[in-house]
């Protein structure tokens, strides 16, 4: 049989298995959206609670961090536990800490709320990919992952025109408070229409020593990186300092997991496969690559085309249309031809979309950028997809969550680098010159470029994906399918 009758047709999602992603999908909105759309309110924060900047930022450190470090475990917990009541509990706790938060009489009161938060919409995250890839089988992962990555799109985009509004027209306090019907409806829906998912192990040990290794050295990464982004210098001894600890904490998990071997949180016998290893490395370059310019485009319209933040969330607009048309079809392409060839040709449109940063100035056209942004929208709306599908490729039921705390961590980590290293790529740029527009407009550019190259860099894990054929031979998809059993309330 030709490969063009073999991958002509692809076989329906059944209805059941696409509301189950759905809903899913759904008690993931309120991480997503209030992690951007807090960054608007900082300074309405500090102006409200007349205290400076550097100690409102702590509402957003304070849930990065507490977020890096429970991932693994809700890695272990969704070996263990029920994951339909996983997530419904992690739910109502974010949703009983968004009430908390929006209420919150002090700073030190809204930064507790929103370090729990951040505990909450770790497992939120990490069960959203665990619980999908369980359901989903290799014939279908890569739309059923096209579908889970819609509130990954629409967060960045919409969170801060959502934000701005709110701000705006009412008060900081809606940020949070708008997550009372979202919740509401979210936890609803998962009470009377999430199967019961089968625990793969619920006699799985805890490995509190790997969680507690891996959370603590991706908590120093992730704050260390993040105050390079704040000083805009890589060097500076807050980042130099908690970078090393975070990296020997990461080389004393190695060595306890080379003893734990598959009874680790995060096994390295993951590793041995070419394909997952350079998921992870693609994960962390497509990181970077999409975080940094989620930076300089605000900037680029704020100072160099004067527009205000509510203006620059309307042109940011194109590029997420761009990545939400791309999303169908890119699921549709992995699920017939595997990762490689839709990143390679996902990357070419990236780097086609973001080229043209490099010389757009003050009196560009509003068109041509947004055009710019509708291709470079559709390039990365096809890049996490497939890298996140060829991660799952093949794995038994035991691998799914251990993956999972693998692909997060390495996105979170990969995020906050992307961040420091454009603020620090913009500011050398800058060398302490008063900041005219022109000046400003070079170092955007420059931003980009570095962004650009590290798009391209990517292209080498790319080649190591799987297509159809190669997947084809990794391990039987029946083993990689958690069991489901039907709620007695559906």
């Amino acid at each position: 049989m030709s490969m063009k009758k073999q991958t002509a047709k692809l076989d329906p999602i059944p209805k059941g298995i696409m509301n189950v992603a759905w809903i899913l999908v759904l008690g993931a909105i309120m991480p997503l959206l209030d992690s951007t759309m807090v960054n608007i309110a900082i300074n309405h924060l500090s102006q409200d609670f007349r205290i400076g900047l550097d100690s409102v930022q702590w509402a957003i450190t304070g849930y990065v961090l507490a977020m890096a470090i429970s991932v693994p475990l809700a890695g272990w917990a969704a070996l263990r536990f029920n994951g339909k009541w996983l997530m419904v509990g992690a739910n109502g706790v974010f949703l009983a800490t968004s009430i908390g938060a929006g209420l919150s009489g002090s700073i030190q009161a809204l930064i507790l709320f929103r370090i729990v938060q951040g505990l909450s919409a770790g497992f939120i995250m990490t069960l959203l990919t665990t619980l999908v890839v369980q359901i989903a089988g290799s014939e279908r992962m890569g739309r059923l992952m096209s579908t889970v990555g819609i509130p990954m799109v629409l967060g960045p985009i919409l969170g801060p025109v959502i934000g701005a509004l709110l701000v705006q027209f009412y008060s900081w306090r809606y940020i949070f408070l708008i997550n009372i019907p979202i919740g509401l409806i979210a936890i609803t829906l998962m009470i009377l229409k999430l199967p019961t998912f089968t625990p793969v192990n619920p006699k799985a040990k805890s490995d509190f020593a790997g969680i507690f290794l891996l959370g603590g050295s991706s908590a120093a990464l992730i704050y260390g990186i993040s105050q390079a982004a704040k000083n805009t210098v890589l060097t500076n001894g807050t980042t130099v300092g908690y970078v090393m600890a975070g990296v020997v904490i990461l080389l004393v998990y190695l060595i306890y997991a080379a003893f734990k071997k598959e009874q680790a949180i995060l096994p390295l016998g993951l590793f041995k496969s070419k394909s997952f290893s350079a998921v992870m490395a693609g994960l962390f370059l497509s990181s970077i690559a999409t975080n940094g310019p989620m930076l300089l485009l605000p900037l680029f319209f704020q100072n160099v085309k004067g527009f205000s933040v509510l203006s620059v969330g309307l042109i940011l607009i194109p590029q997420g249309i761009g990545m939400l048309i791309a999303r169908p079809l890119i699921g549709k392409l992995t699920d017939r031809w595997g990762a490689r060839y839709v990143v390679l040709a996902s990357l070419f449109l990236a780097v086609a979309g973001t080229v043209p940063f490099l010389f757009f100035h003050e009196g560009s056209s509003l068109v041509q950028i947004g055009v710019a942004l509708f291709i470079r929208g559709t390039g990365i709306g096809g890049i996490a997809i497939p890298l996140m599908t060829d991660g799952y490729t093949g794995m038994v039921k035991e691998e799914i969550a251990q993956a999972s705390v693998g692909t997060r961590l390495m996105q979170n980590i990969g995020g906050a680098f992307g961040s420091a290293v454009v603020a620090t790529a913009v500011s050398h740029s800058m060398q302490g010159q008063t900041p005219t527009i022109p000046l400003l407009t070079a170092a955007y550019q420059d931003g980009f470029m570095l962004t650009l190259i590290l798009s391209i860099v990517m292209l080498l894990p790319a080649l190591f994906l799987t297509n159809k054929t190669s997947a084809a031979n990794r391990k039987p998809d029946s083993q990689g399918i958690g069991e489901l059993k039907e709620s007695r309330s559906t």
